[in-house]
């Protein structure tokens, strides 16, 4: 199997299978006349003795149709088993298909959505108060803000609040960058500790 007829087979449609139902149906119906003529026989069915006691061909049936319609339902159910087959087939395939185009589908949009919103980080901390006339206030820094960012503390090094002292200790007078989560957005300001 080359790798174009997979493309092909997997691409099967609804109708296709429609198709294979339908002629499932025809050979249903063609069996079920079959079965009809043979029941009509006398009831002889697909197993009822074609002879007679003393081994003579029976003379209340048609046994040339008895063995014909027999034959006919014996081939149509070869027939019948590899529709099914077929059916069973094209079903697996068609949702196989669905599947993988369905989960193509949900990995684009989640691609697309992380391009066009990437992840905020976690913050670890939230300002409750600025000072007016403060550093911080100076710096745009806002109640509500949610730090994410504050010198070289971040959300996987955070421990307390004695790491943003310790780096406003180490940084005064020296420029330090903070970045927050504020209204679902990264905001970045700098901040001069005195």
């Amino acid at each position: 199997m080359t790798e174009g007829n997979t493309a092909t087979r997997s691409a099967i449609t609804i109708e296709d299978v429609q198709n294979l139902v339908k002629k499932k149906d025809e050979i249903e119906e063609q069996i079920k006349a079959y079965y009809d003529v043979l029941e009509d026989e006398k009831g002889v069915g697909m197993t009822g003795p074609l002879v007679d006691a003393e081994g003579f061909p029976r003379g209340d049936i048609d046994v040339y149709q008895v063995r014909s319609a027999r034959h006919n339902v014996a081939c149509l159910q070869n027939d019948h088993k590899e529709i099914m087959q077929q059916i069973e087939e094209a079903l697996y395939r068609l949702h196989a298909y669905e599947r993988e185009k369905r989960e193509k589908d949900e990995t684009q949009a989640k691609a697309e959505a992380l391009e066009q919103d990437p992840p905020l980080p976690r913050p670890f901390a939230k300002v409750d108060a600025v000072t007016p006339g403060s550093p911080a206030s100076m710096s745009g820094l806002q109640v509500g803000d949610e730090i994410f960012e504050f010198g070289t503390v971040n959300s996987q090094n955070f421990q307390n609040l004695q790491n943003i002292a310790s780096v406003l200790q180490h940084s005064e007078g020296k420029p330090l960058s903070i970045a927050v989560i504020r209204s679902g957005k990264k905001v970045h300001l700098g901040l001069t500790p005195q």
